[in-house]
């Protein structure tokens, strides 16, 4: 009798629990190949156009032309937005007539809750998709080891069935039945690598993310300063001083 070894002639002879097991490790794999392709791309292209507004954004020197950047600046990246939550919130603190964000009280208070919310964002957007990678490269071996345990199962079964217990008759059933452990693995490796690689990419980004955030604080509140201080009028003394009268200091000091 010819032994049919293989995937394929493994697969046309599985019962219903063997397929369902298939088709959950080709969802995951699916599933996880899809997140490493679109996630690498979008963060290939995230990094670019955050390189690009960095550098256009360390050349301002002043609060208002930060302001006048962001007003038409395209927020395509994390940076970009973080910098346009921080201009929103002073042109609205300036408008409802509100003290400049420099003072220690509701409005600093303000500013770091909206740059606070602005990375919890991006922290929630980078970690979009990152569940399924984890459950496919936690999950995959085991679901792979049950096919294989019911598959062995029945191998055995027929096996017994047959009374043909030679050796020959019982490495190819048992050996297919391994099968769903290689495809377990297959599915559970690529994601397992992926996922710590996007985990330490997006520890980096949210690092760097709090650092310009600081930096944007800094750049505000000092800029605010800087501003109220000009815009204060200049003190007139309507008093002329001793020295435009004509005499010294030290005249005066001899009257009685």
């Amino acid at each position: 009798m010819e032994n049919h070894l293989g995937l394929a002639y493994f697969l046309d002879h599985i019962d219903h629990v063997g397929m369902s097991v298939a088709i959950l490790l080709l969802l995951l794999s699916i599933a996880s190949w899809y997140l490493i392709i679109t996630k690498s791309i979008n963060n290939f292209i995230a990094a670019r156009r955050a390189q690009a507004f960095l550098e256009s954004f360390w050349e301002i020197d002043s609060l208002q032309a930060l302001k006048v950047k962001m007003k038409d600046a395209s927020t395509d990246n994390a940076f970009a937005q973080l910098a346009k939550l921080a201009v929103n919130v002073v042109n609205n603190s300036q408008k409802r007539g509100l003290k400049k964000l420099t003072v220690t009280g509701e409005e600093g208070e303000l500013l770091t809750r909206t740059l606070r919310n602005g990375i919890e964002q991006e922290a929630t957007r980078v970690e979009n998709g990152l569940t399924v990678m984890a459950t496919a490269g936690s999950a995959a071996p085991y679901i792979g080891l049950l096919g294989t345990v019911w598959g062995i199962y029945h191998a055995l079964i027929q096996i017994g069935i047959s009374g043909q217990g030679t050796l020959d008759k019982v490495a190819g059933p048992v050996g297919e039945a391994l099968i769903m452990t290689a495809l377990g693995l297959a599915v559970a490796i690529p994601a397992v690598l992926a996922y710590n690689a996007f985990v330490r990419w997006n520890r980096l980004w949210m690092a760097k993310l709090d650092a310009f955030a600081l930096e944007l604080f800094t750049i505000i509140t000092v800029g605010s300063k800087i501003e109220d201080d000009t815009k204060k009028p200049a003190v007139e003394s309507h008093q002329q001083p001793l020295t435009s009268l004509g005499e010294t200091p030290t005249a005066l000091e001899g009257r009685p």
